[in-house]
């Protein structure tokens, strides 16, 4: 485990008594509230200093109220710092008062909008989507990027039209980890990562994996490979709880992790679990 707190960029917490959340229905195992305190047994030994909520899915309508609430439990969970909230970037210069709403609150720091289902792997490339990303700068606003691994490249022309806007890239960008597949995910990484305003968060990775029966040796060259393209000043670890409970629970997670950075520095951990995160979300 890491020696020192760390910082986790990726919890989500919902209460479907409170707002709608369509995709649950299919996930009996999650469809249950998930609070700060269910959290913070669930980390067990992990000593977790910080956190960022990222937005959960809930019903479009609801966004903003999903802000408010997760917002409200800050007041009394000291370790939620930020929040990633939903925005309908799709409406373009449309989208321009409602990132105004979010902006206003003083704990979020940037906005997802979920692209992995999108039945057009180009959504993200549509020109009023683009002008919504574009929008961010003006708000202090970073961008989550949510994907599965086919639709890389054209996130990079994404970025690539949106130069002053911070973007990381969720899940390492949900290479096919069961499949053992890493073309072409590993050469379109490699291209995003030269793009100097694209982060990566290490998280994820085990629901990409064979849920049932992974071992820390299948998530080794993808780990690997992302150290390789971001180096350690770009990447932030993430939990991604409770998703990641479909594949293990919370602190074998962090020690498998913390078991494939072995021989890494001191500084260099500090950067991943703790530094980067604080830079990024500005926390």
């Amino acid at each position: 485990m890491p020696q020192f707190p760390l910082i986790d960029t990726h919890v989500h917490l919902w209460d479907p008594a409170r707002l709608r959340y369509p995709w649950l229905a299919g996930v009996p195992k999650l469809n249950r509230p998930h609070l700060p305190e269910d959290f913070r047994r669930a980390c067990g030994p992990v000593a977790v200093a910080k956190m960022i909520f990222v937005e959960c899915g809930r019903d479009p309508a609801d966004a903003q109220a999903e802000a408010e609430w997760v917002a409200d439990l800050a007041r009394t969970e000291p370790r939620l710092r930020g929040i990633v909230a939903h925005a309908p970037l799709e409406q373009g210069d449309a989208a321009g008062d409602a990132l105004a709403r979010l902006a206003a609150l003083p704990l979020v720091r940037g906005v997802r909008r979920l692209l992995q289902e999108e039945k057009d792997d180009a959504f993200c490339l549509r020109p009023n989507f683009v002008r919504g990303v574009q929008a961010l700068h003006a708000h202090g606003l970073s961008f989550d990027l949510c994907i599965y691994h086919r639709q890389l490249a054209n996130v990079i022309q994404l970025v690539r039209q949106c130069p002053d806007v911070p973007f990381v890239l969720d899940h390492i960008g949900k290479p096919a980890i069961k499949a053992g597949a890493l073309d072409p995910w590993r050469a379109q990484l490699r291209e995003l990562a030269q793009l100097q305003n694209v982060w990566c968060k290490i998280s994820g990775l085990v629901t990409e994996a064979d849920p049932a029966a992974w071992q820390p040796g299948d998530l080794r060259p993808y780990v690997d490979h992302v150290i390789e393209c971001f180096g350690f000043e770009r990447v932030m670890f993430g939990g991604d709880w409770p998703v990641s409970t479909l594949a293990s629970d919370y602190p074998r997670w962090v020690a498998t992790l913390d078991q494939l950075l072995a021989g890494c520095t001191p500084g260099q951990l500090h950067r991943l679990y703790v530094s980067n995160a604080e830079d990024f979300y500005r926390v």
